[in-house]
């Protein structure tokens, strides 16, 4: 417990030291008022002398990230140390997903200048040292395929390489064209098996996304991974969609075996 007698910035460092050396490095305003009986006010201070030497960062408020010395010229450690303490401080179900998990599962061909997670509700970018996590809304969270991956502190939620291929074409803006997303698909295709994909479409019912994602499948040559979504389209015969959602389609070719008017040029790399 931390006593005013001693310091309370003093104590605060050390109660922050005791945390690293016991493997944790997340601590909430909730777990300093049960270790301290300082004021709110002395705290705080305390607080704000440590974020100034770098010693925590401060992704929401109330919410306190410890930062090793190695990370202290980038102002924190990286996001999977702490994403799914934050997110469970924030009571948002989440996972990691779009390029963040596409690198995750070695599909690091376009390397993400943020780290990307999908939540169950709108939340506000982060800014954490030099770092930003971006969130993305999924209010069908439930249904999407995911796995635990273990981080250095713990453990995160990623979406599997399948869901994070539907995903991908959902949100186009997360990649930006959708050649880069093409290129990212053609290295998640190495580790995405036809089953999983076909069932992963089926639970989805997302009848857009499975169009998109099939004529990009097809764009990248991975015949084995498109095909049992073409047989999908078929059953289905779902309505035409545009390529991309949010630019203009009118007068655009239309792929038939996808029912995708292609309203934007997508250039594969070899």
């Amino acid at each position: 417990m931390l006593h005013r007698s001693v310091g309370t910035s003093g104590r605060l460092a050390e109660y922050v030291e005791r945390l690293q050396t016991s493997g944790r490095y997340t601590f909430t305003r909730p777990d300093l008022r049960r270790e301290s009986k300082a004021s709110a006010e002395a705290l705080k201070k305390s607080l704000r002398r440590l974020a100034s030497r770098k010693r925590i960062a401060v992704p929401r408020r109330g919410f306190y990230v410890v930062v090793p010395t190695e990370y202290r010229g980038v102002g924190a450690p990286p996001p999977p140390w702490f994403i799914d303490d934050l997110m469970r401080f924030l009571q948002c179900p989440y996972y990691v997903g779009l390029l963040s998990a596409a690198a995750v599962h070695g599909a690091g061909h376009q390397q993400p200048q943020e780290f990307q997670v999908v939540a169950g509700r709108q939340l506000r970018p982060v800014e954490v040292g030099r770092g930003r996590i971006r969130f993305f809304v999924n209010r069908r969270l439930h249904r999407t395929a995911v796995t635990d991956v273990k981080t250095e502190t713990g453990s995160m939620r990623v979406s599997t390489p399948e869901a994070t291929a539907l995903d991908l074409v959902g949100y186009p803006e997360s990649a930006g064209h959708l050649g880069d997303v093409a290129a990212v698909l053609a290295d998640l295709a190495e580790t995405m098996k036809p089953s999983r994909l076909a069932a992963e479409a089926r639970v989805s019912g997302e009848m857009a996304r499975i169009q998109r994602l099939g004529y990009l499948l097809d764009r990248v040559g991975a015949d084995s991974l498109a095909e049992p979504l073409a047989r999908l389209v078929r059953e289905r015969r779902p309505r035409v969609v545009a390529l991309r959602p949010d630019r203009p389609a009118r007068g655009r070719s239309r792929d038939t075996r996808w029912n995708v008017l292609v309203n934007e040029d997508v250039d594969v790399e070899p």
